[in-house]
């Protein structure tokens, strides 16, 4: 139940119910997504139990969200099905929680939340390294280069809208299946109908920001624009910021703020070869979090919550 919770918690839910239908999401994209998704929850999960991390942390299940997006992004970016990624992804699981510690330590002096940044961390140090190790890297040449101009159509036809809009869920757990982001929205309504729609409000604004600023279609369509939007949405109004009309403005401010820094983050980490993950996320909701506290409106609804 506790690694189920940690699948829910990647989209801030303490609700097992929703871990199991995030799992079966998972399962039909790829039945390796959802070993490595819930084997890494459970890894990570295990971990901090066995370092004896606080009960409370390990049952809530945020011991295990960064350890399954580490897993899971280990499965996308260096080829599940090779046995050296499998043991590569177990190995980090049980890195990241030591990093987590770390990272909850050096943001409790601001009072913040860790977010995944843990995750973010690590997955960057591997992926931009992993070129120099043969048995862990399976593209042959690195994938290093410097970033290009921007191309293509930016005309978005109601396809296209459907399919961002669900890909913007499902692309947090690095899926680019329309069905898979559409299980993972039943699920959020599963646990908490106001969290479901802030989600839906976070993808239309990462979808409307992306647009008004000229991205091509394809990178809009494929979620890979929008889905920090749908996480910085839940984290400011409901999370760490008790929702109200005030911090939902907010928040929405927040997700186009994240999706103009994703090609941002992309283009700075693209000549190492890296990946924006969440940073995008981290950096726009700990930045937002912390100027919350100048703003009496937004300040009156601020709830701590370690994450």
């Amino acid at each position: 139940m506790h690694a189920l919770r940690g699948l829910a918690q990647v989209v801030f839910l303490d609700n097992a119910w929703s871990g199991a239908v995030f799992c079966l999401a998972l399962l039909t994209a790829d039945w390796r997504s959802g070993v490595y998704g819930l084997g890494g929850a459970a890894l990570g999960t295990g971990a901090a139990r066995l370092l004896g991390v606080a009960r409370d942390r390990v049952g809530a299940g945020l011991e295990g969200f960064n350890s399954c997006l580490t897993a899971l992004s280990f499965a996308a970016f260096l080829d599940g099905g090779r046995p050296a990624t499998a043991l590569l992804a177990a190995m980090a699981c049980l890195v990241v929680t030591v990093v987590t510690a770390a990272a909850v330590r050096v943001l409790r002096v601001w009072d913040l939340p860790t977010l995944t940044l843990p995750f973010c961390l690590l997955a960057s140090s591997v992926t931009i390294a992993a070129p120099a190790f043969q048995r862990i890297w399976p593209h042959g040449a690195s994938l290093a280069a410097l970033p290009p101009a921007t191309s293509g159509p930016t005309v978005l036809r109601p396809n296209d809208l459907g399919g961002a809009f669900l890909r913007n869920i499902s692309q947090i757990f690095f899926m680019d299946q329309w069905y898979v982001g559409a299980l993972l929205l039943a699920g959020l309504f599963l646990a908490s109908r106001a969290a479901g729609w802030v989600a839906c409000c976070g993808s239309a604004t990462g979808i409307l920001t992306a647009w008004a600023l000229g991205a091509p279609t394809a990178r809009i369509a494929d979620g890979t624009m929008g889905y920090n939007a749908v996480l910085v949405a839940l984290a400011l109004c409901g999370v760490f910021l008790t929702a109200t009309r005030a911090t939902l403005l907010y928040a929405l401010l927040g997700a186009a703020t994240a999706t103009a820094l994703t090609p941002a983050v992309a283009a700075l980490l693209a000549p190492s070869g890296g990946h924006p993950f969440t940073w995008p996320f981290v950096l726009t909701a700990l930045g937002f979090l912390t100027a919350a506290r100048s703003f009496p409106r937004i300040t009156e609804a601020f709830e701590a919550r370690a994450v």
